[in-house]
């Protein structure tokens, strides 16, 4: 079987001369839960953009489950579900509506939509804001909302940039829940978080990124044996340079 996510040498640069991704190449296997951790400004927005047909490479390649994202992008987007890190939600749509239109963009018939359309909404707690505009939700419920979206239509892949972030820890602890559910049904994920006690809960392996460059790929054990360190959040300060921040 086709890995979910494969990129091969894969470099971003912008007509300004930035290079955002330089040389990346990393593998997702199909079910895997895999994180992206890196400090803002160092190409984890910039890998998801080029995966799901937001910003175009400028070399190297980008398969989802064996569909080049570029030059069979309709199939491989169809293979993702994308949960931005900034909530891009209608402010003018129902709940039922952002989840309606989604999946009728991804060609789900009429019944399919409003059986998924049901079960998201109890799984998401949103079942009694169904009818209501999306400008009224709270910053939890939108949050909710754009996750049940990214699944809409059943996505063999899911990215998931940031999901609680700014969520209360109650929100925060039902989402990883039901984030876990979906994976052990089947779903592969790749997750970006700030929160490393997220990242090490919920992920069979993470690659730190730094200045558009994989720096290090691995196990939490093993992440943390590569800067001959004791946990992850050490790990990740090495990274970033930052070593006498560690409580330790």
């Amino acid at each position: 079987m086709p890995a979910a996510l494969a990129i091969r040498d894969l470099y971003k640069r912008y007509p300004t001369g930035v290079e955002a991704l330089k040389n990346v190449s990393l593998e997702i296997p199909e079910g895997a839960f895999f994180g992206l951790l890196g400090p803002n400004g160092a190409g984890k927005s910039t890998l998801i953009h080029c995966t799901t047909g937001l910003a175009r490479p400028s070399s190297g390649s980008i398969e989802v489950f064996g569909h080049d994202a570029v030059d069979h992008y309709q199939k491989a987007r169809v293979g993702v579900g994308l949960a931005p890190q900034e909530i891009n939600l209608d402010m003018f749509l129902t709940v039922e509506q952002v989840l309606d239109y989604h999946g009728g963009y991804f060609g789900m018939s009429r019944r399919d939509r409003a059986a998924r359309i049901k079960e998201l909404l109890e799984a998401f707690s949103l079942e009694e804001k169904r009818k209501d505009a999306t400008r009224f939700l709270s910053g939890g419920m939108k949050r909710r909302l754009t996750l049940a979206r990214a699944l809409m239509h059943n996505p063999p892949l899911v990215i998931l940039d940031e999901p609680t972030a700014g969520v209360d820890i109650e929100l925060r602890l039902e989402l990883w829940r039901y984030i876990e559910r979906v994976n052990t049904e089947g779903t592969s994920i790749m997750l970006t978080t700030h929160y490393l006690e997220e990242a090490e809960r919920m992920c069979d392996r993470i690659a730190f990124i730094n200045h558009g460059e994989i720096v290090a790929e691995g196990t939490v054990p093993e992440l943390t044996a590569h800067y001959g360190v004791a946990t992850l959040e050490d790990a990740y300060l090495a990274l970033v340079g930052r070593e006498e921040l560690a409580r330790a």
